[in-house]
């Protein structure tokens, strides 16, 4: 695999080796292995995924300590422009975020770590999005922020008037409005 590293370090993209012939391809999604040893140690225990729509939005989500998640997330059918925003008060990179588009045809995948803020816009006809967690759901911890925050400088690649949003998605605070962030240095994956 090869690991492409963005101007937030450790949000990183992954673009597998994959293998072509006459009878289609074959990659290797995911290696514990290669993983650990390449982006860092996480122990995945939940796998997620959904179906969406053209202009669908999800995000920009994240869920609190002790409940604090990473996410290694891919598309394997469609497009999304997938997003990663720090939310880690005090950090160099605090308020940027990271957008990449991922699809069935480049077989990326894109690694979220703790302490950050999570969404992606539908840029297909329809997207089957999948995702790896290293924490459970837990409801009673979940935070968000607007995914349409002027201050964040998001690009969802969608107009806005074809954006879908969930009920809830309707009703984030702004960044500088969050009543809960993350604060930078403390070490989320200790917990």
């Amino acid at each position: 695999m090869n690991i492409i590293n963005t101007p937030i370090p450790g949000v990183v993209i992954i673009e597998p080796r994959i293998f072509t012939d006459s009878r289609g391809y074959f990659f290797e999604s995911f290696s514990q292995k290669d993983f650990d040893s390449r982006v860092r140690t996480v122990r995945f225990v939940q796998d997620n995924e959904s179906r969406s729509s053209y202009g669908v939005l999800r995000g920009l989500h994240f869920q609190k300590p002790p409940f604090a998640q990473s996410k290694l997330v891919r598309v394997i059918q469609g497009t999304v422009l997938d997003v990663a925003v720090d939310i880690r008060r005090g950090s160099p990179t605090f308020g940027q975020h990271v957008a990449v588009e991922l699809s069935g045809d480049n077989h990326r995948q894109f690694f979220i770590p703790r302490g950050f803020a999570h969404g992606f816009s539908v840029l297909s006809e329809t997207a089957v999005f999948q995702y790896k967690c290293d924490n459970f759901y837990a409801p009673q911890n979940e935070g968000a922020i607007a995914w349409d925050d002027p201050a964040l400088g998001i690009d969802w690649r969608i107009p806005q008037d074809k954006v879908i949003l969930s009920e809830k998605d309707l009703h984030h605070s702004r960044l500088s409005e969050a009543d809960w962030l993350f604060d930078y240095g403390i070490d989320y994956y200790a917990e």
